[in-house]
């Protein structure tokens, strides 16, 4: 894995599915929150990342949204070792999923995720979530340093 910029990475995408995650970045974007964005295709690059940041004293993102059907490390994984390691459980963590499964949402929460969130089918709806996501958690939620 390569070294991580000397930019901060205010928000962790880790997406697996490219099309979704180009809606999300195009959306953020476009709503001038794409700043310092950074997309991870699965949850074993998106631990090493943030072990990096660690590792050099980087600042860690400000958000992380997070999809839990993954390869390799799934996202109820990733969540675990985000929310029981001390130096990472207060980045606000929003699960992006398309799974209704009720024992998803409970695990999630269990875990600590801050919000979970169903993916919409329609592009114009997907497009509101993500503009609706990006407002609340860059725009007016406050987290401590």
């Amino acid at each position: 894995m390569e070294e991580p910029s000397s930019q901060e990475i205010e928000v962790l995408l880790i997406e697996d599915d490219l099309n979704d995650a180009e809606m999300i970045c195009r959306t953020l974007s476009k709503n001038g929150w794409e700043k310092n964005l950074k997309h991870v295709e699965d949850g074993a690059v998106a631990l090493e990342l943030l072990r990096e940041l660690k590792e050099c004293g980087r600042a860690y993102p400000k958000l992380i949204i997070l999809d839990l059907s993954m390869p390799k490390v799934n996202g109820s994984e990733v969540l675990e070792v985000i929310k029981t390691e001390e130096t990472t459980r207060n980045i606000p963590v929003v699960v992006l999923t398309s799974s209704m499964e009720e024992k998803d949402l409970k695990r999630c929460y269990a875990l600590g995720v801050n919000s979970y969130i169903l993916k919409p089918v329609d592009y114009s709806e997907f497009s509101k979530t993500i503009k609706s996501l990006g407002q609340y958690w860059l725009q007016l939620n406050l987290i401590p340093n």
